[in-house]
């Protein structure tokens, strides 16, 4: 259990029969009446968000995850395959459950897969990832690093602004975070 007075942006409580992540909270204590706290919760399974007013000092069950290290092994239709690392067994999840990050997945990467109850609620991949350059405009001659920025397809299938003198063949370091171009490898 967690008192209401201890949640931080992060804290992860159960509500409902489902993970909540708090988004925003603001301890409100008011001249007339008791306090209280305002939260933006956000579900950890569907995405939704909503807004929730506890009672200071309230207690909520806190939701206990687990981090288990996974090895993506390869796509089979519509699903992504991983391997758990310590128990060696394959465990497939769909596009929904990795979301957008899914345009990073490489054969053989590792990656961290959020656990609750036995059941896999998100993955997640490292901070940066070093990929190769498949598809861009060719650079020219005068091209900058501080001369502007143009797409660039990566290997994995994802788009990324890179500067104007990369060109395709090249590896370069990518925040996964923020779909930004961090430099060359």
């Amino acid at each position: 259990m967690i008192s209401t007075n201890d949640f931080r942006t992060g804290v992860t409580i159960e509500l409902e029969g489902a993970v909540w992540r708090v988004v925003e909270f603001l301890h409100v204590k008011p001249g007339k009446g008791s306090a209280f706290v305002r939260t933006k919760l956000k579900n950890v399974q569907t995405g939704n968000v909503v807004e929730r007013t506890f009672r200071a000092g309230e207690t909520v069950p806190q939701a206990i995850l687990e981090k288990v290290p996974m090895q993506y092994t390869y796509k089979d239709k519509e699903q992504f395959v991983f391997m758990d690392m310590e128990q060696y067994e394959e465990i497939p999840l769909t596009a929904e459950q990795i979301g957008e990050r899914s345009k990073y997945l490489k054969e053989g990467m590792e990656v961290t897969a959020i656990r609750w109850q036995n059941q896999i609620l998100e993955v997640e991949l490292p901070n940066s990832i070093v990929l190769e350059v498949t598809e861009t405009d060719p650079g020219v001659k005068g091209d900058t690093a501080t001369g502007g920025s143009k797409p660039a397809t990566l290997e994995t299938g994802a788009v990324v602004m890179v500067p104007l003198f990369i060109s395709v063949g090249e590896r370069i370091k990518v925040d996964t975070r923020n779909d930004t171009y961090i430099g060359r490898e």
